[in-house]
């Protein structure tokens, strides 16, 4: 089964060519130096790039795959959750394309996308498995059962994790997106340096949004010249205070949920699976509860399009298809 996947739900336009267990082509065109001087996602910035990008990206995947199109089983597609323009770019291009083709369209939450991601390489965690989704807008923990289908056991009430890091980024100065900037510094610093808010809410629900004000505040108690000093002396240490905070907090909630279902299986997908610190304790988490953890490869942590194409494949293999009248669904959920 040949199936061609294409993601362009936020900032990244990708494509990639999924055959039988096998990524043939995995593609991703970033958007990151065009949106770094904003200090986030420009939504028609962005929707205008992927205008732009999506029929070269798709090439190159083809290409780098050695198919031709004709080839083709179906045609996957990520239509939520996400930027309603980007998804809009992505899943007309693949109407059109599988309507021309005569082939399948299939629509991917790019949550469930996500959760597939664990098996793109090495071996599949067992079922059922427990599952931390952390991507840029998205904090959920859920579980995942035999048939592939989800029950959501929590999720963020406010901010996501991603959103904390770019958030306290820019208070920091830093880049965008501000994740993997807050990482590089928190490699030398002392996470003890101040003991940041952690927010445990009842059952399995998180909050990072106390975390942005609790550092808001910090700095805004003191006056320029000390805060000038403080990030120039301190900023390793500042960040990786800030890390330890959403690390605890995310490491906490898989523990407990470990613990509670009695779980052998745990996963954790989505862009703050890239997060070396969180890596590290979900590892540690496993040899201490006796439970085998899968994090993706940094490649598929990010959002790529051999998820969504691994996941239309699965949807197709089910019998299930979308229909031409398919929308984007920009809130979507698991």
């Amino acid at each position: 089964m040949l199936v061609l996947g294409i993601e362009s739900s936020c900032d990244d336009t990708a494509a990639a060519v999924w055959e039988d267990g096998t990524v043939r082509a995995n593609v991703v065109s970033s958007q990151a130096d065009l949106h770094e001087e904003y200090g986030g996602v420009v939504p028609e910035l962005a929707s205008r790039n992927h205008q732009r990008l999506i029929v070269p990206v798709v090439q190159r995947a083809l290409t780098k795959a050695e198919v031709d199109a004709e080839g083709l089983d179906a045609v996957a597609v990520t239509y939520g959750p996400g930027l309603p323009g980007s998804l809009l770019v992505g899943l007309s291009f693949a109407k059109a394309f599988a309507r021309g083709l005569d082939v399948p369209l299939i629509g991917v939450n790019h949550l469930e996308g996500h959760v597939c991601s664990v098996d793109l390489e090495g071996p599949r965690p067992g079922r059922p498995f427990l599952c931390l989704v952390v991507s840029g807008g998205h904090t959920e923990l859920v579980r995942v059962d035999e048939n592939a289908q989800h029950e959501v056991l929590g999720r963020t009430r406010d901010d996501a994790a991603g959103e904390a890091f770019d958030k306290v980024a820019q208070l920091f100065g830093l880049g965008y997106p501000g994740g993997p900037d807050i990482d590089r510094h928190a490699e030398t610093g002392d996470p003890a340096f101040h003991d940041f808010p952690r927010s445990r809410l009842d059952g399995f629900d998180f909050s990072f949004s106390g975390l942005k004000t609790s550092v808001l505040y910090y700095l805004r108690d003191r006056s320029a010249a000390e805060r000038k000093r403080l990030l120039a002396d301190h900023l390793d240490d500042l960040c990786a205070a800030v890390q330890a905070a959403v690390v605890d907090v995310l490491v906490d909630a898989m523990r407990r949920a470990v613990e509670e279902t009695g779980g052998e299986h745990v996963a954790v997908v989505g862009g703050v699976a890239a997060n070396s610190s969180l890596r590290r304790r979900m590892g540690a988490l496993g040899r201490e509860a006796g439970v085998d953890v899968s994090v993706p490869a940094l490649t598929y942590c990010m959002d790529n399009a051999a998820m969504i194409a691994q996941a239309g494949a699965r949807r197709l293999a089910a019998g299930h298809t979308s229909p031409a009248a398919l929308d984007v669904h920009p809130n979507l959920q698991l």
